[in-house]
């Protein structure tokens, strides 16, 4: 079970298809424009334990992706930049209630106290919904000065139709990696 969920974790981690809140931050001295290569770090934690080979593969590719449209490359030492990545996942749950209220007053030919005057009757239902939250956050280091330049943190429900699980990565690290200081060349 907890590899499916996993799977689903990275499948549909954040899909463009719901909603997936995404918040970054970076530090406003460092000139982005300096840096022209990354490397992985790694999963922080080995948060990537949860994962399967296809799903790490599946992230990283589409960060390597992204950092190739904005003319970076990935290099696997004597980079400029490092990127480590972590993931988390979360099981909540949601409960609602809903109300219904059949009859009322009423009386005889509709109107007024009569005969069929009632006071109606209500019925409420309790559902519960149990989902999952995943997390993903990419760190980005210089790698001279080994300090965090940028952060980006995007969390969404996770959607368990594994269907088009490239695709639907590829979209939610798009959405990641949207405010990254250095912008898609054209």
């Amino acid at each position: 079970m907890k590899k499916i969920v996993t799977f689903m974790v990275v499948a549909v981690l954040l899909t463009a298809c719901s909603s997936i809140q995404v918040y970054s931050d970076f530090d406003k001295t460092t000139d982005f424009s300096q840096y022209k290569s990354v490397k992985y770090y790694g999963w922080a934690d080995n948060s990537d334990k949860i994962l399967n080979r296809f799903d790490k593969e599946r992230i990283e590719g589409a960060f390597a992706t992204e950092f190739s449209k904005r003319g970076i490359s990935i290099q696997d030492d004597d980079a400029d930049m490092i990127v480590s990545l972590y993931v988390v996942t979360e099981q909540k749950t949601e409960k609602s209630a809903t109300t219904t209220h059949m009859g009322g007053y009423g009386g005889y030919y509709g109107y007024g106290p009569g005969y069929g005057w009632d006071l109606g009757h209500s019925h409420t239902s309790f559902n519960e919904y149990d989902y999952t939250v995943g997390t993903l956050i990419v760190s980005v280091f210089d790698a001279k000065e080994e300090k965090l330049i940028w952060e980006s943190v995007g969390k969404g429900t996770v959607d368990e139709d594994p269907k088009n699980a490239e695709e639907k990565v590829d979209k939610a690290i798009a959405q990641i990696m949207k405010d990254f200081p250095i912008q898609v060349m054209q």
